[in-house]
């Protein structure tokens, strides 16, 4: 019988150690880099002249950019392996930090926003593969600490942006606001530094398997019905997050509570996901685990359902969506992992129904718009975000079986 070597077994910790290390500083950057720009809009506009009419297009371009660059990210892993290519992708978000925050004419920040948005969508889809590949029966776990990492860092960037831009500049000028967005990314070396050491720990990287010219093309993910299921239900959760993420402070506003006070119920919002998002493995277990992604969005139908007739409780609403929305994100990137039977499969998976989502969930804030000002009132729009977490239950009921994308 053999035995296997205790050196081999600490190397293999220190591997999976190292990689959990990187994965989690990775996370920290994943949102951190894009979450300052809202708060500090008013302060861009004073600086660079523009209307904050346009500047609000800078919140927009990365979820654009999600939804059209990431199924290029599947096909560049198969040419250069998935660990390089997210080492280089991580270097790339560090010069487009740099690029935004460069004193200019303005078009330094749309170009700086651009290459950051293009980065994260290449990262937010193999981040859902690394996991696959590395961590096993581990997957829903790992992937909760992910997203709440994300999430989590995300709300306090947004939080600590602006006192930032004050501190060194008093809020007035180019200065303030160009430092700060750079701030937020201060731990970006740090997870490029890891990773990179985690490339030289693993050695070089088996590539895909490469098909013969002469035979037939095989399946695509777009044509699985599978995939689109998972990506359907990734644009569907999405809108909960992207509408309430835009429209949670005018409606605070609107219903007579403060600046302020405003801010801090999206800050809510999203401090709360991070909860929904590291309860999600303790849910995901047994039977309960067919169910979950149907049962998760009835808490966000609460919550809506609540805002509009009960709108004064607003506190308690904002947390039950919140609980559902970081449930339902944790979710999403679990089902790209656990509906592929490989991490090149995951890869495919994930960049497919990460652009399905983004397309949805991207429209979704300009959609509750149109409809608020086309209503005059805030119950039809939030009708429209109860029709998505609907769809969102319908379709949990079919993507919670058991069934595997290129599987019948």
């Amino acid at each position: 019988m053999a035995l296997s070597s205790p050196g081999v077994d600490d190397d293999r910790r220190f591997s999976i150690a190292l990689l959990f290390a990187a994965l989690c500083v990775v996370a920290v950057n994943m949102r951190t880099t894009i979450t300052g720009i809202g708060p500090l809009l008013e302060q861009i506009s004073a600086s660079t002249g523009e209307p904050l009419t346009v500047l609000s297009m800078l919140t927009s371009v990365p979820v654009i950019s999600w939804a059209i660059v990431s199924p290029f990210a599947h096909p560049l892993t198969r040419r250069f392996g998935m660990t390089r290519v997210i080492g280089w992708a991580l270097v790339t978000l560090a010069i487009g930090t740099v690029v935004r925050s460069l004193p200019g004419m303005g078009v330094e920040l749309w170009t700086g926003t651009v290459i950051i948005g293009v980065t994260l969508a290449i990262l937010n889809v193999l981040m859902p593969a690394v996991v696959k590949q590395s961590f096993g029966s581990r997957v829903p776990m790992v992937t909760s600490i992910y997203t709440a990492l994300l999430a989590g860092c995300g709300a306090i960037a947004s939080s600590l942006v602006v006192p930032v831009s004050y501190v060194v500049s008093g809020g007035e000028g180019d200065l303030g606001w160009r430092v700060a967005l750079a701030a937020m990314a201060i731990t970006l070396p740090v997870a490029i530094v890891l990773w990179f050491c985690h490339m030289r720990q693993r050695g070089p990287e088996p590539r895909a398997p490469k098909r013969e010219a002469h035979l037939p093309p095989g399946p695509t993910v777009w044509g699985d019905r599978t995939a689109w299921l998972v990506g359907l239900y990734m644009g569907a959760q999405s809108c909960l997050f992207y509408i309430m993420l835009t429209w949670t402070a005018p409606f605070s506003r609107s219903i007579g509570r403060s600046e302020i006070t405003a801010g801090n119920d999206v800050m809510i919002f999203q401090i709360i996901g991070v909860i929904g998002s590291l309860g999600l493995p303790f849910l995901m277990r047994g039977r309960l685990a067919r169910w979950m992604p149907s049962i998760i969005p009835i808490a966000g139908i609460i919550g809506t359902v609540g805002l509009i007739v009960a709108p004064q409780g607003i506190t308690a609403w904002l947390m039950i969506q919140g609980l559902c929305s970081g449930a339902s994100l944790a979710t999403s990137l679990t089902l790209m992992a656990a509906r592929a039977r490989d991490h090149h499969t995951a890869s495919a998976l994930s960049g497919m129904a990460q652009s399905v989502g983004y397309v949805i969930s991207g429209a979704s804030p300009m959609i509750f718009g149109w409809i608020l000002t086309a209503s005059g009132g805030w119950t039809v729009p939030f009708g429209y975000l109860l029709a998505a977490l609907v769809a969102q239950l319908v379709i949990g009921l079919f993507v919670g079986r058991e069934r595997y994308v290129f599987e019948r």
